[in-house]
């Protein structure tokens, strides 16, 4: 029977049985100080699939470093078939500077596939396209929403790839929405490359949300299970719904937003989902759903703006 072989990983070698922690390093402060990237592998003596967990592309998105934390604090991260490789934070200058774009403004999930003398962001990428993407068959990549906005916890994947959608499905968070691959995203660069991408989406920025971590974990482990890369016992099922037509609900006001409904909650076309009301007491104004559907993402800023997103509503 022939041995499994090692595994090479940023000039490291991990053999089968084994794991280890090896460094992406990019860039360095203005001290001359290397900014160091720890990336965990554990590598299974027997053959199958290697999965990738990825957290911390926007700096300021916590819960998915938790998730990865958690992961490995446990031992979830250790493998019976293939390769477990798990980057719990991936944007290190946004996690220090509790910030989701890099130190020049950048957006690192608008900077793939990258290039090697381009800006910061565009390096990150470069280097991961080139030392780690190649390596894997699998990425969960783990998100919240932006700012104020509360994310339902939800997977999205482009519906005409059937491999990933089924993986979603595996998934099972509360939420599967129809998503197409957007240029410059790593969801775009690695897809091109043939892997299968699931993105996760819960909670909000800067907050780590016990029920979104336990979401995130349980849809982990049940594509794990499904991958043969570790078998875990029987999760709790729910009815995953799909998300395939979907619109944001914009403030027609500006004001203090009093919100009257839960995230993930369904709603009746008519329903009034907060009112937007100015500080003196001259205006009150309601926000009806316009149809029926799934509340999967909620503003929860008590001030905007006339414009702003305030509910993601889903068919």
């Amino acid at each position: 029977m022939r041995k499994r072989p090692s595994l090479e990983l940023l000039g490291t070698e991990i053999k089968p049985g084994k794991g280890g922690r090896v460094m992406l390093e990019v860039a360095k402060l203005h001290t001359n100080t290397p900014i160091q990237i720890p990336v965990i592998i554990q590598h299974a003596r027997k053959k199958g699939p290697t999965l990738l967990l990825l957290a911390g592309l926007h700096g300021d998105e916590i819960n998915g470093t938790e998730v990865v934390r958690r992961m490995i604090k446990k031992g979830w991260n250790k493998p019976n078939h293939g390769t477990v490789i798990c980057i719990p934070v991936f944007n290190i200058f946004g996690f220090l500077n509790h910030s989701r774009e890099f130190p020049d403004g950048r957006d690192l999930n608008r900077s793939f596939p990258g290039t090697k003398n381009g800006s910061l962001a565009s390096q990150f990428a470069y280097i991961f396209m080139k030392e780690i993407a190649p390596l894997v068959d699998v990425v969960i990549d783990y998100h919240t929403g932006a700012a104020q906005r509360h994310n339902y916890p939800q997977t999205r994947c482009d519906f005409r790839d059937d491999a990933t959608k089924e993986l979603c499905e595996v998934f099972n968070a509360p939420y599967i929405l129809d998503s197409k691959l957007i240029t410059k995203s790593i969801r775009h660069a690695v897809s091109k490359i043939g892997k299968q991408y699931i993105l996760f989406e819960g909670g909000k920025s800067n907050r780590i949300d016990n029920f979104i971590v336990d979401e995130a974990i349980a849809g982990t482990k049940r594509v794990m299970t499904h991958l043969g890369i570790r078998y875990f016992e029987e999760l709790p099922e729910q009815s995953g719904r799909v998300i395939r037509d979907s619109r944001w609900l914009r403030a027609s006001s500006s004001g203090m937003l009093n919100l009257r409904i839960e995230n993930g909650q369904f709603v009746e076309k008519g329903t009034i989902l907060a009112t937007i009301a100015d500080p003196y007491g001259k205006f009150e104004r309601s926000v009806k759903a316009p149809f029926e559907g799934y509340i999967f993402n909620v503003n929860e800023m008590p001030l905007v703006n006339k414009g702003d997103a305030l509910f993601h509503l889903g068919r």
